[in-house]
């Protein structure tokens, strides 16, 4: 059974110019209330958009039809691509963020997520690792959607959306192959300043490790993602 939806257009979309869609990137709203999200997502003169936008109570707008490229990744890459906006699917969570009083997300709204994402995997044949944080593609501009928000039921679900580290350990990799394994999982990162891309890792794969910088822990959190992108990568296609 399809997801309801409710349309709600935004003016604020352009053309993916034939780009296929390979990722869908997950957002908090970030504002004190929904409604000034949304006004904000609809307001030409902003000129950003998602495609999709989720209620506390699970229900769900659609602003931009996924046919066309909405407007809300900014700068930023994951691994080759480099043009996210033309890539993807952009969806928004209504949640206040770090700066307006970061709260958990609720049931509902999760529950509408998954099965909003579960219609967007099957549509466009995407694998686990095709769900990324913002933060994963700009992680020196973007927090969201943080760290309190439940990857692990994602990937719980039933066609495992998005990655989730189980807290396994494996050995730990040394520190420069900590980062040559960062950047093959997709990060964008400056290796003499890696602290931006640690911490979105954290933040996305083990966020009880947030803020403990490379660690032991935080490598070998790493090596375990690192060998599952490897792994999808080699699995044959549709």
């Amino acid at each position: 059974m399809s997801v309801p939806i409710e349309d709600l257009p935004s003016p604020n979309y352009s053309s993916r110019e034939g780009t296929p869609i390979t990722l869908v990137v997950l957002h908090y709203t970030g504002m004190p209330s929904a409604e000034e999200a949304l006004d904000r997502l609809r307001d030409p003169e902003a000129g950003v958009s998602s495609h999709y936008f989720i209620e506390q109570d699970g229900r769900i707008v659609r602003l931009v039809d996924e046919k066309d490229r909405a407007h809300h990744a900014g700068l930023g890459a994951w691994g080759p691509v480099r043009d996210v906006n033309s890539a993807s699917i952009g969806i928004e969570i209504v949640n206040k963020g770090h700066l307006w009083g970061y709260e958990d997300f609720p049931d509902l709204q999760i529950d509408a997520l998954i099965g909003l994402m579960t219609e967007i995997y099957r549509r466009h044949r995407l694998g686990p690792l095709a769900a990324i944080a913002h933060s994963d593609l700009a992680p020196a501009r973007k927090d969201d959607p943080g760290e309190r928000f439940p990857w692990d039921r994602l990937a719980a679900s039933r066609l495992a959306i998005g990655q989730w580290h189980p807290g396994e350990d494996p050995p730990p990799p040394d520190y420069d192959d900590s980062l040559t394994q960062l950047t093959e999982i997709g990060y964008g990162l400056d290796r003499s300043f890696p602290v931006p891309a640690v911490l979105a890792f954290q933040r996305r794969f083990a966020p009880r490790l947030l803020g403990q910088a490379l660690s032991p822990a935080t490598r070998q959190a790493i090596r375990w993602v690192h060998g599952q992108v490897i792994a999808e990568r080699l699995r044959p296609g549709p």
